[in-house]
C-alpha cells in the first residue's frame, strides 16, 4: 500500500500553520529538556486554556460537571489533563498518552572530585544510549537541587549564549589504536562518562583547589553546598535549540523528539476541544524509558487515582466505576517509530517502515522479535481509527519497528492494554532515535497533532 506523500497535499494556508506550529514545537523542545521541565511549561498553557487543578477543586469541596478541565500532576513529572465530557465517566475515555522522559545522562549523587587538576562529575546513563555518542558534545545541566530545608533550587547551565557548556572527553585519534578495535559497546564504558567542570584552583586552598573553586561558584550562584547533591535531581543533556534540518527547512532537529515529539502535539490537541460528548484525557508521564517504573511512571497507579478523585468530585465513586471506566476506554499510545534510513537500509522492511513525510505512523505492535512484549491492537479499533483519520483528511501511514529479527522496543501500550481497553501505537517516525541530536520531519509532526485532534473528536 502506497502512501501519498504528504507535502504533495499542502496549500499555502495549511504550510502557514504547519510552520506556525512547529516554530512553537522548537519552542517547547528547546525549553524542556527534563520531565519537570515539560510538566511546568505544558501547566502554563494548560491553564491559560481554563483547566484548574483538581487539588484545588478537592480542597474548595465544589463538585464536577460535563465540560468541566482539570488536570493532576504527579511530583512534578507526569501530568494528566481531563476535559469531562456529557456521557458518564464510567463508559470511558478517550486517551492520548505520551511519555516526557528522555535518554540523558544523570549526575549522580556523590558526583564531583578532582583527578589531576581537574573538576568532574560522575554520571550515570539513563534509557538506552550509545554512549560513545555522548563524548566530546556540548552538554547542558537542567534540574533542581532541594536543600534540607526544603528549598527548591532551579538549575539550567550551559542554554544561554553567555553561560559555559560542560562536557565529556574523547580520546584523540592519535592515541585511539586499542580503542577503535573495541566493538561500539565497549568503546566508551559507562563508567568513564565523567563531565569535565573546571580546571581553576581556588586561590589559597591547597586540598583539591579546583574542586574548592567550582563549590565556590555553585554556592555564590545557587547557595548549595557539596551535601546538596544528595537530594538533587540533575541531567546532562545536549546544549543547544532545536532547529530547522535540511537545505528546504523541511524538519526540525533536536534533543529529545523521542518522545516530546509526541506529548507536544497531545497536549495541544486538548486544547482544540469545545463542547465534548466522551471525556478526553491526555497523559503525559515518566520513566518510560527505563520501564516506565516508579511513582511517576506508567506503572505507578497515578492514573488509575486520577480517575477515581474525578469521579469522587462528580459525586458517583465506586470501585467498580473506575474500573469500567478504564476499560471502556480507547487510548492513542503517541510514541515515536522509527524513520527508513536510506543509510541503513538493511535492518528495515521497505513495506512496513515508516517515511519521513506521509504523516502519523501506526504501529499495530511494537515488542521484539515474536512480539515479546507488545500491546497487539485489535483489527475493529484500528478500522475504527482508520476512519477517523480519512474522515478527517490526516495522513497516516502503519510501519513495524524494524524488521522481525533485528530488534524492536516498547511503549506505555501494553501497561494500559492491562485495563482491558483498545490501545494502539501512534506517533512521529523520528531518525536518529535515543541519539543526543533526533530529527523529525515537520508535516509528520503536524500531522499528529491533526491526527490526534480527530481521535479525541470522532472516537465514539
Amino acid at each position: 500500500m502506497l502512501r501519498q506523500n504528504a507535502w504533495k497535499t499542502y496549500d499555502n494556508e495549511k504550510l502557514e500553520k504547519m510552520n506556525a506550529f512547529c516554530e512553537a514545537y522548537k519552542t517547547f523542545l528547546s525549553t524542556c529538556k527534563t520531565e519537570r521541565e515539560c510538566v511546568t511549561f505544558a501547566v502554563e498553557e494548560i491553564k491559560k486554556a481554563g483547566y484548574v487543578d483538581l487539588k484545588d477543586v478537592i480542597a474548595s469541596g465544589k463538585a464536577l460537571k460535563p465540560q468541566d478541565k482539570v488536570y493532576v500532576q504527579q511530583m512534578g513529572k507526569a501530568l494528566a489533563m481531563f476535559h469531562i465530557g456529557d456521557a458518564p465517566l464510567e463508559n470511558g475515555m478517550n486517551l492520548l498518552g505520551a511519555h516526557i522522559d528522555s535518554p540523558r545522562l544523570d549526575i549522580k549523587q556523590d558526583p564531583l572530585y578532582e583527578d589531576s587538576d581537574l573538576a568532574l562529575l560522575d554520571t550515570h546513563y539513563y534509557g538506552g544510549v550509545k554512549k560513545y555518542q555522548w563524548v566530546a558534545l556540548p552538554l547542558a545541566l537542567h534540574g533542581v537541587v532541594v536543600k534540607k530545608d526544603g528549598t527548591v533550587v532551579p538549575v539550567v547551565i550551559g542554554e544561554d549564549e553567555s553561560d559555559p557548556v560542560l562536557g565529556i572527553s574523547d580520546l584523540l585519534i592519535h592515541l585511539a589504536q586499542n580503542q577503535m578495535e573495541k566493538p561500539a559497546s565497549k568503546v566508551v564504558e559507562g563508567e568513564d562518562l565523567n563531565i569535565l567542570v573546571g580546571s581553576r584552583p581556588l586561590e589559597g586552598e591547597e586540598k583539591e583547589p579546583v574542586k574548592a573553586y567550582i563549590l565556590n561558584l555553585l554556592s555564590e550562584k545557587y547557595g548549595i553546598t557539596e551535601e546538596d547533591f544528595t537530594s538533587a535531581e540533575l541531567e546532562a543533556v545536549p546544549a543547544g535549540k532545536a532547529r530547522d534540518y535540511g537545505l528546504d527547512r523541511s524538519m526540525v532537529m533536536g534533543y529529545g523528539h523521542d518522545d516530546r515529539v509526541c506529548a507536544y502535539p497531545s497536549y495541544q490537541a486538548m486544547f482544540s476541544l469545545e463542547h465534548v460528548q466522551k471525556t478526553c484525557v491526555c497523559l503525559l508521564v515518566d520513566k518510560e524509558e527505563i520501564g516506565s517504573v516508579g511513582a511517576t511512571g506508567m506503572h505507578s497507579r497515578f492514573f488509575e487515582n486520577a480517575v477515581a478523585e474525578v469521579l469522587e468530585c462528580m459525586g458517583q465513586y465506586s470501585e467498580l466505576k473506575v474500573r469500567r471506566a478504564l476499560a471502556n476506554s480507547k487510548m492513542l499510545s503517541s510514541d515515536v517509530s522509527a524513520a527508513f534510513d536510506p543509510n541503513y537500509p538493511s535492518v528495515m522492511e521497505k513495506k512496513n517502515s515508516a517515511y519521513f513525510g506521509k504523516g502519523l505512523t501506526i504501529n499495530k505492535y511494537t515488542g521484539s522479535r515474536g512480539k515479546s512484549g507488545s500491546n497487539d491492537a485489535n483489527a475493529e479499533y484500528i478500522a475504527e481509527i482508520r476512519k477517523a483519520f480519512d474522515d478527517n483528511g490526516v495522513a497516516y501511514q502503519t510501519a513495524e519497528l524494524g524488521k522481525v529479527d533485528q530488534g524492536g522496543g516498547g511503549t506505555i501500550a501494553y501497561i494500559m492494554g492491562n485495563y482491558g481497553m483498545d490501545v494502539i501505537d501512534s506517533g512521529v517516525a523520528v531518525q536518529n532515535m535515543h541519539a543526543p541530536w533526533e530529527v523529525a520531519s515537520k508535516i509528520d509532526i503536524y500531522e499528529a497533532y491533526l491526527g490526534y485532534c480527530a481521535f479525541l473528536k470522532e472516537i465514539k
